[in-house]
């Protein structure tokens, strides 16, 4: 019996240690670095790919050896399945790793930034102009874009919410509007509810128009209040709002400097020719401001000017206000100003 037990030992040894290299050259395969880049490279996976037929694109690429390995690690491991999107490959990264990341869908993410303070044309731009989006909307109307959101009736300006998106290459242009469209609708039914009692606005959209008007007079956090006050107290008291950017809404090619003759060309949104509030908002407002246009801050101040840097000066009277214009503008205004 004994010769005969170590027949049969001798050849379950050699498939033990087949089965040890086979597993050992495996788990080498799988953590070693993929090879053919030093920089990070994005790599795209069509709808309806297979591992295989990726694995074979890697490899003649010069990315990945021996694919049909790759194939069997992802097969082995019950990994093949694999989910389309956009991938970024890094230097140093295991084939494991890819194959994990492509099994559980990580896909490459795209950032736009929706910016306060700009107009429905500025980020219509931005959408076009981001090469990760698929462009849907390039050529239609802003009355088209609306009603592609389900809104035919309702004015674009304002609408849609200011942030930092995030989205995967693909993503539709509607996509990411519908996003920050919701996200605005949300954040002014909630503002709204805090509103102070007894404002001169009357609906939130009036609410929606006067941070605007907030957005567009002043970056400087602190004075976001203040402004709201003087815009508050003058339409309590029937005195035209006078608020410069009101004056060059809707012109494209505006050099950055408020004109006299822009503030006596009328049309419905300036402020120094018509009185009340603009029909609609004059660009994108942030939460901030939002939150100024229903929570004023109480005073006395009717007027404020720039100061240059920023900042403004507030006045209470016709008086202390031409003075500060005197201080703050002259010699900041350009041939012909006077």
């Amino acid at each position: 019996m004994k010769p005969s037990v170590r027949l049969i030992s001798i050849p379950l040894t050699v498939v033990l240690v087949g089965a040890i290299a086979l597993l050992w050259g495996g788990w080498r395969y799988a953590t070693e670095p993929l090879d053919g880049f030093v920089d990070p490279l994005d790599i795209r996976v069509p709808s309806g790919s297979s591992l295989h037929r990726v694995a074979a694109e890697l490899a003649e690429a010069g990315v990945l050896e021996h694919p049909r390995l790759f194939v069997w690690l992802g097969r082995v491991q019950d990994r093949a399945d694999i989910r389309a999107g956009e991938y970024r490959l890094r230097p140093g990264m295991s084939r494991q790793q890819m194959l994990e990341m492509m099994h559980r869908g990580e896909v490459l993410m795209h950032r736009l930034t929706v910016v306060e303070g700009w107009q429905f044309r500025e980020l219509r731009q931005a959408l076009e102009a981001n090469e990760a989006l698929d462009n849907t909307l390039a050529g239609k109307s802003d009355e088209a874009v609306m009603a592609a959101l389900g809104h035919p009736e309702k004015h674009p300006e304002g609408r849609f919410f200011p942030d930092t998106y995030t989205f995967s290459r693909g993503t539709t242009d509607l996509t990411l509007l519908r996003q920050a469209y919701q996200r605005m609708a949300q954040a002014l039914d909630e503002i709204w509810a805090d509103r102070q009692p007894d404002l001169p606005i009357n609906s939130p959209y009036e609410a929606l128009i006067l941070a605007s008007l907030i957005e567009k007079e002043t970056g400087a956090a602190h004075e976001r209040r203040q402004i709201a006050g003087v815009f508050v107290r003058r339409l309590e008291r029937g005195m035209r709002l006078q608020t410069d950017p009101t004056t060059v809404y809707g012109i494209e090619d505006f050099g950055g400097v408020v004109r006299p003759y822009h503030l006596r060309r009328d049309h419905p949104w300036n402020t120094y020719t018509r009185a009340g509030l603009p029909p609609t908002p004059i660009a994108l407002q942030g939460k901030a401001s939002l939150r100024a246009a229903v929570d004023p801050k109480p005073g006395e101040s009717l007027y404020f000017v720039s100061r240059g840097d920023g900042t403004h000066h507030f006045s209470a009277t016709l008086e202390e206000h031409n003075r500060a214009i005197d201080r703050y503008l002259r010699g900041r205004r350009g041939p012909g100003d006077e």
